[in-house]
C-alpha cells in the first residue's frame, strides 16, 4: 500500500472509506470489515464530500432502506450518492429522477415505467437477449486475448438498453457515455472539469428531447420513452425532472448489469471450482446469478438525509446528516453470509444480497438484469471450457460505481 494511503489500523476516528484512494486497487475491504465490528454506524467529520454517517451492516442498511418517512432520497437534500446532486442547471431547475424522490411522487414516476421490465414482458426479452448474445460471442477470438468489457458486458448492456428506450441503435454508445459522465466524479478519467458533466448531460438533454417529441406523436408504443411521455404523472415533467429520469434508467439498466457481466469472469477465473459445479449442475445457473450480483456489488453505495433527528445503532443521527449505505460492506457481513469473501454458487440464502437495494427504490429492473446474466453464462458454457482472465483488470475510479474499464481475457475451447 502506497505511503500516502489510509492505513486500516489507524484510529476509528480517521476513517473516511468514501476516500478515493481506497476504491483505485479495492483497499476498502478491511476498513469496512473493522467498522462492522467495531463501529457500525460510523461517523467521518470531515471529507471531501463533507461529514457523513456511514452504515456497513445488512441489517442497519435495510433500516435506513426501508424508512423513507426519517431518510429521504430527494434531490432538494442531495440525493442519493455522496457526491451531492450533479448541479446541472436548465431553466432555473435542479436534477431530478424518481430515484431522487420520495413518496407519492416517487411511486407515480416509478410506474409510469416499471411495465416494461416487468416479469410477463420477460419472456419477450428472452428471445432478443438470446439471439444478440448469441451474436456477440460468436464474434470472439477465440484463443486470442481481447478486451471482455467493451467486446462482451458494454455491447450487450447498450443494445439492451438501446432496445428499452427505442434508441436509434446506430448512436447506442451515447448511451454508455452518457452513464459513465453521470456517475463519474470530474477529474477522475471520465470528465475533466464539472462543466464538461453539465455540457455532456445537456446534450443528452436535447437529443432524449427530440425523441421525446416523436414518440407523444405514437401513442400505445412500448418503451421507456413513449411509457413516460404518454403517463399523466410524468407527461408534463420540466426539462431537469425529465433528464433525471432518463439518466436513472440509463445507469440502472447499464451498470448494474454491465458491471456483473464482467464480475462473473473474475469470479470464476479465481474460483474454478465454482465453475465446474455450474457446469456438472446447470440447475444453479440461478443461485449463481444471484451470488455473481452479491460478489460483485455493481452499486458500491446508496445515500439518504435524515429529515429529523433519529436514532440508528445506539447513535444520534442530527436532521440533515448525510447517510451513506454501502451495499458493498453489507453484502459481505459475517452475521449475515457465512464466509462472505469466498464467491460460492450454492450460497442458500444469497437473495438477501443488497445489490438491487430495499423499500420502495429496490432496482425495478433486477429480473431482467438476473435473465441477462442467466443467458450469457448458459450460452458461454455451451460453447467453451472456461474464459481466462490474461491479465490485471483496470477498474472505475469511483466510490459509486464498483466496476470495470477493462478486463483482457482469453477464451479456452
Amino acid at each position: 500500500m502506497p505511503p500516502d494511503a489510509p492505513s486500516p489500523t489507524a484510529p476509528l476516528d480517521d476513517f473516511d472509506v468514501a476516500n478515493i484512494v481506497l476504491w483505485e486497487n479495492e483497499r476498502y475491504w478491511p476498513f469496512f470489515e473493522r467498522l462492522r465490528r467495531e463501529d457500525p454506524v460510523h461517523y467521518c467529520r470531515g471529507s471531501a464530500y463533507g461529514a457523513y454517517w456511514s452504515v456497513v451492516t445488512h441489517q442497519d442498511i435495510l433500516t435506513v432502506e426501508t424508512n423513507h418517512q426519517a431518510y429521504s432520497s430527494a434531490s432538494q437534500y442531495g440525493g442519493v450518492i455522496i457526491h451531492d446532486a450533479i448541479a446541472v442547471r436548465f431553466a432555473n431547475q435542479t436534477l431530478e429522477g424518481m430515484i431522487t424522490m420520495d413518496p407519492p411522487r416517487h411511486g407515480e414516476h416509478r410506474s409510469a415505467v416499471s411495465g416494461i421490465v416487468a416479469r410477463p414482458n420477460l419472456e419477450h426479452f428472452e428471445k432478443v437477449i438470446r439471439a444478440r448474445t448469441t451474436a456477440v460471442l460468436d464474434a470472439l477470438p477465440v484463443g486470442e486475448e481481447f478486451d471482455w468489457v467493451p467486446a462482451v458486458s458494454i455491447e450487450l448492456t447498450t443494445q439492451m438498453l438501446a432496445t428499452l428506450f427505442d434508441f436509434p441503435f446506430e448512436d447506442r454508445h451515447l448511451l454508455t457515455r452518457w452513464s459513465n459522465v453521470a456517475t463519474t466524479e470530474p477529474g477522475l478519467g471520465v470528465v475533466a472539469t464539472e462543466e464538461e458533466r453539465i455540457r455532456e448531460m445537456k446534450d443528452c438533454l436535447f437529443y432524449f428531447t427530440r425523441l421525446w417529441r416523436k414518440r407523444r406523436k405514437q401513442p400505445g408504443a412500448f418503451d421507456f420513452l413513449s411509457m413516460l411521455s404518454q403517463n399523466p404523472a410524468t407527461a408534463s415533467m420540466q426539462p431537469m425532472n425529465f433528464l433525471g429520469n432518463i439518466l436513472v434508467l440509463i445507469v440502472g439498466g447499464n451498470d448494474t448489469t454491465r458491471n456483473s457481466m464482467t464480475g462473473a469472469v473474475c469470479a470464476f477465473d479465481q474460483y474454478p471450482q465454482e465453475l465446474k459445479k455450474l457446469k456438472s449442475d446447470p440447475a444453479l445457473m440461478e443461485n449463481a446469478v444471484s451470488e455473481i450480483i452479491r460478489w460483485q456489488t455493481p452499486i458500491s453505495h446508496m445515500r439518504r438525509t435524515a429529515l429529523a433527528d433519529t436514532e440508528l445503532g445506539g447513535k444520534s443521527i442530527k436532521q440533515g446528516d448525510k447517510v451513506v449505505m454501502w451495499y458493498i460492506s453489507g453484502n459481505r457481513d459475517e452475521k449475515v453470509f457465512e464466509d462472505p469473501e469466498r464467491f460460492n454458487i450454492e450460497r442458500e440464502n444469497v437473495r438477501r444480497h443488497l445489490s438491487f437495494g430495499g423499500g420502495i427504490h429496490r432496482c425495478m429492473g433486477r429480473r431482467l438484469a438476473e435473465l441477462q446474466l442467466k443467458i450469457l453464462w448458459e450460452e458461454i458454457l455451451n460453447r467453451w471450457s472456461r474464459i481466462e482472465v490474461a491479465g490485471d483488470p483496470v477498474r472505475i475510479r469511483s466510490n459509486f460505481v464498483h466496476g470495470y474499464e477493462s478486463l483482457p481475457v482469453r477464451i479456452i475451447p
